[in-house]
């Protein structure tokens, strides 16, 4: 068996690695160069139930922390 640092191999699994990693960190760089972000929208998720007690809520005009649950379970397991 030869040796594989007299025989040149690991020069070229060195150069695989770096060649390798210069493409990826070239890719990324322009992945990040050519994409322009704009503003995104923050989106804000209510329910069904959310929007009903808000709407006895301001009928009423009787606010009771109580009596509303801040955490409901989902309709489905997912």
């Amino acid at each position: 068996m030869q040796n594989p640092f007299e025989s040149g191999h690991i020069k070229n699994y060195v150069l695989l690695y770096v060649s390798v990693v210069v493409i990826m960190v070239l890719f990324f760089i322009a992945s990040t160069l050519f994409h322009d972000v704009k503003d995104v929208e923050s989106k804000k998720f209510t329910s069904q139930n959310d929007l009903q007690s808000r709407e006895l809520s301001k009928s009423s005009h009787v606010k009771d922390d109580n009596v509303t649950n801040k955490f409901q379970l989902l309709d489905k397991a997912y």
